[in-house]
């Protein structure tokens, strides 16, 4: 399971405060704990903390990469943010995230390749986040076709089915396992199955359990990849034992610790 730790966030208070005045012991004590805990990756986001994101992105970049080479995950939803503060991320990436419209996928498939890094693409078009399963998988193959056609390989191309949230939306999480099922049929070697597994519970009473049972069932239909809260052991943990029981890994007495990076 490849980890996106969702933590630096400007929508969280602490890190909020931390860009507002700088405080870089902060996000460097957040990036190397989400790290230790099990994080592959890290998100990067600035939210609502300041007016200049690109500027406080820069900040963040160059604050975490004083103390870790770790991936990080530019997330930003400005196109001319996301171009700008791409070429000064030391390092290996992911542009978090484009949408299913081919001119902007183009784009975005462009930028990743000239940059050689990742890109995360999300199955949501001009009508919104599809009401089915099949504009979903309709979507992420629009995704996977661009990536092809502008030389990104699908190892670098994560395809989000978007779950929104269960007392929203019912029938969602049902949705997303038969997407990330389809979905990982479509190429050899497959393009990575993701999500931003918070969203499932959100303003959900019992949000952890939520999130573990259904990170569980993500992964026997074929996720990979997921935007969690590493810092949350329990849902880490029931991550890698999912993996475990579904033949990902061999068995011993640590596998728990021997799954996590390093």
């Amino acid at each position: 399971m490849y980890i996106i730790a969702e933590r630096i966030n400007g929508m969280f208070k602490d890190v909020k405060e931390a860009i507002r005045g700088r405080n870089a012991k902060v996000i460097q004590d957040l990036a190397l704990r989400q790290q230790a805990a099990g994080a592959y990756a890290l998100d990067v986001n600035v939210g609502p903390a300041v007016a200049d994101a690109q500027s406080a992105l820069l900040w963040l970049v160059e604050t975490i990469r004083a103390v870790t080479d770790i991936p990080l995950a530019i997330d930003t939803a400005k196109w001319d943010v996301m171009k700008a503060v791409i070429p000064h991320v030391p390092g290996k990436k992911i542009l978090n995230s484009t949408k299913a419209d081919m001119d902007v996928a183009t784009e975005y498939v462009g930028l990743a390749v000239e940059h050689g890094a990742a890109l995360i693409g999300l199955t949501i078009d001009a009508d919104g986040v599809p009401g089915n399963v099949e504009k979903r998988v309709e979507l992420g193959a629009q995704l996977a076709a661009a990536a092809m056609d502008g030389g990104l390989a699908l190892t670098d191309l994560f395809i989000d089915p978007i779950i929104l949230p269960v007392n929203v939306s019912p029938k969602s999480p049902g949705h997303c396992l038969q997407a990330i099922s389809q979905l990982r049929a479509l190429s050899d070697p497959p393009p990575h199955l993701l999500l931003g597994l918070s969203n499932v519970s959100q303003r959900c009473s019992n949000r952890h359990l939520i999130n573990r049972t259904y990170l569980a069932m993500c992964i026997a239909h074929g996720l990979d990849s997921a935007i969690l809260d590493s810092l949350d052991t329990e849902l880490v943990d029931s991550a890698i034992t999912a993996e475990l029981l579904n033949d990902k890994m061999i068995y011993c007495d640590s596998y728990l610790q021997a799954a996590r990076p390093g």
